[in-house]
């Protein structure tokens, strides 16, 4: 009898949207190989991956009938449909889109302007020095993280339901980010309490950049 093909995710160790998909498979339990794809290497541009992934980013969760997905937030939703507990985001309709609000407000607001292609582009093509792309970097994340931390309720640990799901997997990921950047967090107590309720929790210390594969050693 045949060995079913496992899931595979490509992903590169410090990509914040590599790692919220990996604490989002951690939380299903979904077994998964990660597959490396060095970014900074350029393996992203490679004709054999653009055949995996045609917009040339990670994560892309490769299926085991070998369809590809990629985007962190529709493989979010594939395996909350493949695998329905626990949830990743609850179940009051109200409840509901606030926190995928939340998230949205780092997935879409925060993270594109925050990722390796737009700093490259802003020293390659603006003539950014490497102060000027922190500055851009923290100005961002300040402006998201405040606009987060006004919205969020001030229930704790976890502000939309009893166990972590969608939002802290996207919040945790950039807050790793924050910390590259040496944002001030300190203006942000609703949200450092979600990343310290989160950190310890086995399916994101499992989905931590520092324990992938592909992860520098010391």
């Amino acid at each position: 009898m045949a060995t079913p093909k496992p899931y595979v995710l490509h992903s590169y160790w410090r990509s914040t949207t590599s790692y919220r998909a990996r604490i989002v498979l951690n939380l299903k339990g979904l077994d998964y190989q990660v597959r490396s794809v060095d970014l900074v290497a350029g393996d992203q541009r490679s004709a054999a991956f653009r055949a995996l992934n045609a917009s040339s980013g990670v994560p892309v969760l490769e299926l085991p009938s070998g369809e590809m997905l990629s985007q962190s937030l529709a493989i979010a939703d594939y395996v909350d449909n493949l695998r329905p507990e626990p949830p990743l985001l609850p179940a009051d309709p109200l409840v509901r889109a606030k926190a995928l609000e939340a998230a949205q407000i780092v997935a879409l607001d925060i993270h594109p302007i925050n990722n390796l292609k737009v700093v490259n582009t802003l020293k390659t093509d603006f003539g950014a020095d490497a102060q000027a792309a922190k500055s851009w970097m923290q100005n961002w994340m300040v402006e998201g993280f405040s606009a987060l931390e006004a919205k969020l309720p001030t229930v704790q640990p976890f502000p939309f339901s009893d166990g972590p799901g969608l939002f802290e997997a996207c919040l945790v990921a950039q807050l790793y980010n924050a910390h590259r950047w040496t944002v001030d967090l300190s203006p942000f107590p609703k949200i450092r309490a979600v990343e310290q309720a989160c950190l310890g929790l086995p399916a994101f210390a499992g989905a931590h950049p520092d324990r992938q594969p592909d992860a520098p050693q010391a």
